[in-house]
């Protein structure tokens, strides 16, 4: 699903070069659950960014779902983005005026689903995360964790190859971070391929596979042994 080689990323300010990645070789398989980590300024940003096409490297090859994005311009980059990528920020990123249901059917508008067809969509991909009951709701009427669960099935909607998840439990409490991992738990478990990026252990945890930078390099990439099963309960997709 994601294959990496060579990659390489330097940043110029006048005169003065920054390497912030140097010959990366990562590659994830389909189905796959892994964290990024690393302190600041170790690359994981840049990596999440090169990741999730906003960013191009300086030199070697990234291959997302069989396509060479090394090479796509701009536009393609967009496009890219928009069918093999769904993302989840730390800040939700939903428009603030724009109910639940709006702002999961929003990327399908982009791409040019019939409105029938991206209610339908819509609507199920709520359910899935256990928001059946405020699909009518604005963002300022929801809690922060239910605010991160609409942004979860925008991403959703799509039927992305990959769910890219920037620091998703960032500006959340305990109890809804347990909720969302459990969702992301869950869809790993119905074979999506999920990339987290965290600064957080007990987060990155949940996951399967850790992946851990520093210095522009992968100083560890290890299995989790045993993955911490999320306990907070979210209602499955019939709504148990």
């Amino acid at each position: 699903m994601i294959k990496l080689d060579g990659i390489k990323k330097v940043y110029k300010t006048g005169d003065i070069e920054v390497l912030a990645l140097s010959g990366i070789q990562l590659h994830v398989a389909e189905g796959e659950f892994v964290s990024i980590m690393g302190p600041s300024g170790s690359g994981k940003s840049t990596m999440m960014n090169i990741l999730g096409c906003l960013d191009k490297p300086t030199g070697g090859t990234y291959f997302l779902d069989g396509i060479d994005t090394s090479k796509a311009s701009n536009n393609e980059l967009a496009n890219i983005r928009n069918r093999k990528i769904g993302f989840v920020f730390q800040g939700f990123n939903l428009l603030k005026r724009t109910s639940a249901l709006e702002n999961v059917e929003l990327p399908m508008l982009y791409a040019g689903v019939a409105a029938k067809e991206r209610r339908k969509r819509a609507l199920a991909a709520l359910e899935s995360v256990g928001l059946a009951d405020r699909v009518h709701h604005k963002p300022n009427e929801l809690s922060g964790g239910q605010q991160q669960r609409v942004a979860i099935a925008r991403a959703l909607v799509g039927q992305p190859a990959m769910i890219l998840a920037d620091e998703p439990t960032g500006n959340l409490d305990s109890r809804s971070s347990e909720e969302v991992m459990a969702i992301f738990q869950r869809l790993h478990a119905q074979g999506n391929t999920i990339v987290v990026v965290t600064h957080e252990p007990e987060i990155a945890e949940h996951t399967w596979r850790i992946v851990r930078f520093k210095d522009g390099h992968i100083a560890q990439d290890e299995l989790v042994a045993e993955p911490r099963m999320a306990r907070a309960h979210v209602p499955d997709e019939e709504g148990a």
